[in-house]
């Protein structure tokens, strides 16, 4: 989805920016992810972002395994920010709205704040990459990716609009397909931190691959 704002590196984006930390929610850049909104911390969240301008929010994980307190989990180390590309009121106090990812980031510090919701200075640098569009897509083996999606869509009996994927760029099919696929927390985190298209491509059909074999022997149903 094209956007009203051009980034053209880190220099383009705040240092601080909020956060919402959402289990198993994987953002990348240029992808799109949907959001329903209806907490009262993270409607705030959203208003003050329209507010401020920068329509900006960080998508992370909660590092559920080495956190305490349910309420303020630890946060893996690296997410993606997106922009607010499209916002609808439901009519019921809800925020149905999409993120548009634009780059991931590394958490320097979480900052003190007296909003409900929490804010990172964070640092874009390690990811600059991902400020140039299709970058590395040449180097993805395509066929390899879809030979693991096929074997996943017959294993679960799932069909998909095969047009729309054989029109689509290599970094808008890579990037797709990691965001919806159905895996845990640290399939996602993997996917999120991988140096580049072609090492994400090769980590969803490892885990694809992986998950194919976990069914296969242990003669579990398939996704419903």
């Amino acid at each position: 989805m094209p956007i009203n704002v051009e980034y053209r590196g880190p220099a383009d984006l705040p240092a601080i920016i909020p956060v919402f930390p959402l289990t198993g929610a994987l953002l990348l850049p240029r992808g799109q992810m949907p959001l329903n909104i209806f907490e009262p911390r993270y409607l705030a969240m959203v208003d003050d972002a329209l507010r401020e301008g920068h329509r900006l929010i960080g998508m992370i994980q909660p590092d559920v395994a080495h956190s305490h307190n349910a309420d303020r989990p630890v946060l893996f180390q690296v997410g993606c920010v997106g922009r607010i590309t499209q916002l609808a009121e439901a009519g019921d106090g809800r925020y149905i709205l999409e993120l548009t990812g634009v780059s991931r980031f590394k958490v320097v510090e979480e900052i003190a704040v007296t909003t409900a919701y929490r804010r990172c200075r964070v640092n874009y640098e390690p990811f600059i990459d991902d400020f140039t569009a299709r970058k590395g897509e040449d180097e993805v083996d395509r066929e390899a990716l879809l030979s693991a999606l096929r074997a996943f869509l017959k294993a679960n009996q799932l069909k998909v609009d095969w047009e729309g994927i054989d029109g689509a760029p290599n970094e808008a099919l890579v990037n797709a397909l990691a965001m919806m696929s159905p895996f845990g927390a640290a399939e996602k985190q993997a996917l999120l931190e991988a140096r580049d298209l072609k090492t994400r491509a090769e980590i969803l059909i490892a885990v694809t691959e992986m998950d194919l074999a976990k069914k296969k022997t242990s003669g579990d149903p398939p996704l419903q």
